[in-house]
C-alpha cells in the first residue's frame, strides 16, 4: 500500500490481485469502515460480492450513522457527521456507489450538486441571554500567549505529546477565546482530552481555519446519514451479492502467532445465542473494526431518562479479547477505561405544531421549512450550565417526516450539572426536561415552557458512554496499526485503528482506514490519496495566521523592543521576493 495525489492515480483501474478469486473475506461490524471496506474489495479487488460475509451484532447495518423512526419514540438520530471536499477516501469511495435521490448519478454527484445549489453557511453561530446573538461575529478572539500556544502545538512532533490533554498544553487564555468556544462545540473536544489528537485536527483542517466562525467549510447530506450514506452503499453491497449477517456478536479472533508472522485462524462468534467457530485459513481475510463510540449507548423517551451504561458492549470486549494476545493489537483500556470523561448525551426533538418553529426561525434566520440550509451547524448556547448546542440540518431530514415538522438534534457536553431552567443534570433528565432547557434558552416566555415542552414536542435522550472515547489521551501503539507488522490475514479498520496524519471522529478515518487494509491485505496497484497537505501550503498557514490574528498585522503584535526592530528588518529583508508578496497578499503586513 503507497499513498497518492494528484489526477494520474485519481481515476486509474487497478489490475485484478492475483488469487483473489481464491480469497474470502469476514467483516466484523457493519459501520461504514466495513461497508467501505467490502465495496473496495469488490471495486478495486475485484472479489466476488458472494465471497464476502459482514457480521453484524444488532439487527441494522450502519453502526453510529444512525438514522431510525422508532414507532413508539419518533425520529431518533444519535448524531450527524460535518463533511468537507478534502475528504479524499470518502469521495473516492461514493463515486461510485449509485445515488438513491438522482437518476444515473452517484453519491458523489448527488452530494456535489446539493451543496452548489446550497451552499453551507451558519447566520448566528452562538446564542447568549435565552436566544440574544452571543456577537461571536466571526472573531477568535485569541490572546497573544493563546496564538503562540497553538503554534506550538502545531509544530509539536507527536511523540512529544504522548498521554498529554489539552490542559496541559494551553493556558486559561486560551478556554476564554471565542477559538475554543467554536472548537469545543463543533468537535466536542473538552480539556482532559487528547494534546495529540487536537493537533493533528488543527493540521489536518487547518486550511478551514478560516471557515470555523460561521461553518462555511462544512457540507451535510440531504438527509441523515443512514438514508443518505449507508442505504446506497449497503444496496450496492447486496447488488454485489454481499451477504451482511445479522443478530452475530463476534467475541474473539484467535491469531497464531510466531516472531516473523501472526495468521487470524478462527472467528469466535454468537447467532441468536448459539456460539459458533469459524476456522480461516490464510485466504481467508478478516477485518476488524475495534471498539465503537455508540456501543452501550441507552435511549430514554420523552418521559424517561435515558441511563448512563457502564457495560462495554460487543465491540470492547472483542477488542480486549484480541488485544490479550499481542501489544500490536492495541491498548483498548486507553479508551474505553474512563467513563465519566468519554461520555455525553445527545437528544433528537421533533416538533408537534407550530408553536416551537417560530423561534428557530428567529435564532436561524431562514425558513425552517424551506428545504434547505437552516442553522448550517450547530448553534452554541455560551451562557448554558450544560454548554448545549443544536442544530437544524435540512428539513426534512428524514423522508418520512411529515412537512409539518421539525427535527432538531441536541446536546450538551457537560452532562453532570443542573440546568439553567431545569435544575437537575443533562444525565438524569427526561425528554421533556431537555425540551424545557432548549427552549428556555432558546426564548420561550417562562410562562409558557412547560406546557409547549409536554405538548409541542416530543424529544428522545440518547446517553453514549463511549462517544469521545476517540479523544482520550494515548501514545504511539495505544491504536493498533491498520495492518500491524507480519500480519498476513487480518487488518484493524474504523477509528480505533491508526493511520498517520487524519483525524478520527469522522467519515473519512473509517473510509481511509478501509481502503488502506483492503489494500495492503490485496497488494492492490493503485495508490490510497494522500490526506490534503494542507498543513504544508504556505499559502494556507498564512491565511489562517491572518484569521485567527482577527486581521491583525504582525506590526501590531505585542513585543519588545529588540524583538518588534528584528522582526521588522526580517521582513523588510524579504522585499522583492515571493514570500514578501505572499505576507502583503495575505494582509499580515
Amino acid at each position: 500500500m503507497y499513498y497518492s495525489n494528484g489526477n494520474y492515480e485519481a481515476f486509474a483501474r487497478p489490475v485484478k490481485p492475483e488469487g483473489v478469486e481464491n480469497k474470502h473475506a469476514y467483516l466484523i461490524g457493519s459501520g461504514l469502515a466495513s461497508l467501505a471496506a467490502a465495496a473496495f474489495l469488490i471495486r478495486d479487488g475485484q472479489m466476488k460480492g458472494s465471497h464476502i460475509t459482514i457480521l453484524e451484532e444488532r439487527d441494522i447495518a450502519g453502526g453510529a450513522l444512525d438514522g431510525i423512526y422508532d414507532d413508539g419514540k419518533g425520529f431518533i438520530i444519535r448524531g450527524g457527521r460535518e463533511m468537507e471536499n478534502h475528504f479524499e477516501c470518502l469521495w473516492d469511495l461514493f463515486r461510485s456507489i449509485p445515488s438513491l435521490e438522482e437518476e444515473d448519478a452517484s453519491v458523489l454527484d448527488e452530494f456535489y450538486w446539493l451543496n452548489k445549489r446550497d451552499p453551507n453557511y451558519s447566520l448566528q453561530r452562538a446564542i447568549v441571554n435565552r436566544g440574544e446573538d452571543a456577537h461571536t461575529d466571526g472573531k477568535f478572539t485569541l490572546s497573544q500567549t493563546a496564538s503562540e500556544e497553538i503554534i506550538k502545538l502545531f509544530f509539536t512532533p507527536e511523540e512529544k505529546l504522548a498521554d498529554l490533554t489539552i490542559q496541559d498544553v494551553f493556558t486559561e487564555e486560551f478556554f476564554e477565546s471565542n477559538f475554543w468556544l467554536y472548537w469545543c462545540t463543533m468537535f466536542a473536544f473538552e480539556p482532559w482530552h487528547s494534546a495529540m489528537e487536537m493537533r493533528r485536527y488543527i493540521a489536518r483542517f487547518i486550511h478551514h481555519i478560516g471557515g470555523l466562525p460561521d461553518f462555511s467549510a462544512l457540507k451535510f447530506t440531504k438527509y441523515n446519514q443512514y438514508e443518505s450514506l449507508v442505504l446506497p452503499l449497503k444496496n450496492y453491497l447486496e447488488a454485489h451479492g454481499v451477504t451482511i449477517q445479522y443478530n452475530t456478536t463476534v467475541t474473539n479472533v484467535l491469531f497464531d502467532i510466531t516472531p516473523d508472522k501472526k495468521v487470524a485462524k478462527q472467528i469466535e462468534y454468537t447467532i441468536n445465542n448459539s456460539q459458533q467457530v469459524l476456522n480461516l485459513t490464510e485466504n481467508d481475510l478478516v477485518f476488524i473494526t475495534n471498539g465503537s463510540n455508540v456501543e452501550s449507548a441507552d435511549e430514554g423517551d420523552h418521559h424517561t431518562p435515558a441511563k448512563l451504561n457502564v457495560n462495554l458492549g460487543g465491540s470492547w470486549n472483542l477488542w480486549k479479547n484480541i488485544a490479550m494476545q499481542d501489544s500490536a493489537f492495541g491498548h483498548p483500556e486507553v479508551f474505553c477505561g474512563n467513563i465519566k470523561e468519554s461520555s455525553w448525551e445527545s437528544a433528537t426533538l421533533t416538533t408537534l405544531d407550530d408553536k416551537i418553529p417560530p423561534y428557530i426561525e428567529k435564532i436561524c434566520k431562514r425558513d425552517p421549512f424551506s428545504g434547505k440550509v437552516v442553522t448550517g451547524g450547530i448553534v452554541s448556547v455560551k451562557d448554558s450550565n450544560w454548554l448545549m448546542s443544536f442544530t437544524l440540518n435540512r428539513q426534512p431530514h428524514f423522508k418520512a417526516q411529515p412537512k409539518d415538522q421539525l427535527v432538531v438534534w441536541i446536546y450538551g457536553l457537560n452532562c453532570d450539572v443542573p440546568g439553567n431552567y431545569v435544575n437537575k443534570a443533562l444525565k438524569d433528565c427526561t425528554g421533556e426536561e431537555i425540551t424545557q432547557e432548549f427552549l428556555y434558552h432558546i426564548g420561550v416566555p417562562v410562562e409558557e415552557i412547560d406546557e409547549m415542552a409536554k405538548n409541542s414536542a416530543r424529544c428522545i435522550p440518547c446517553m453514549m458512554p463511549f462517544v469521545t472515547s476517540y479523544f482520550m489521551p494515548r501514545k504511539p501503539g495505544d491504536r493498533p496499526l491498520v495492518v500491524p507488522e507480519n500480519c498476513a490475514n487480518a487488518a484493524f479498520i474504523g477509528n480505533f485503528a491508526e493511520t498517520p496524519r487524519d483525524t478520527v471522529f469522522t467519515t473519512e478515518y473509517s473510509v481511509r482506514t478501509a481502503m488502506e487494509a483492503v489494500y495492503t491485505l490485496l497488494d492492490i496497484d493503485r495508490g490510497v490519496p494522500e490526506v490534503f497537505a494542507s498543513a504544508y501550503d504556505i499559502r494556507v498557514l498564512l491565511d489562517s495566521t491572518e484569521k485567527m490574528m482577527d486581521g491583525a498585522k504582525l506590526s501590531d503584535l505585542k513585543l519588545s523592543f529588540l524583538k518588534k526592530t528584528l522582526l521588522n528588518k526580517g521582513v523588510h529583508k524579504l522585499e522583492d521576493t515571493v514570500i514578501y508578496d505572499l505576507i502583503k497578499e495575505y494582509k499580515l503586513w
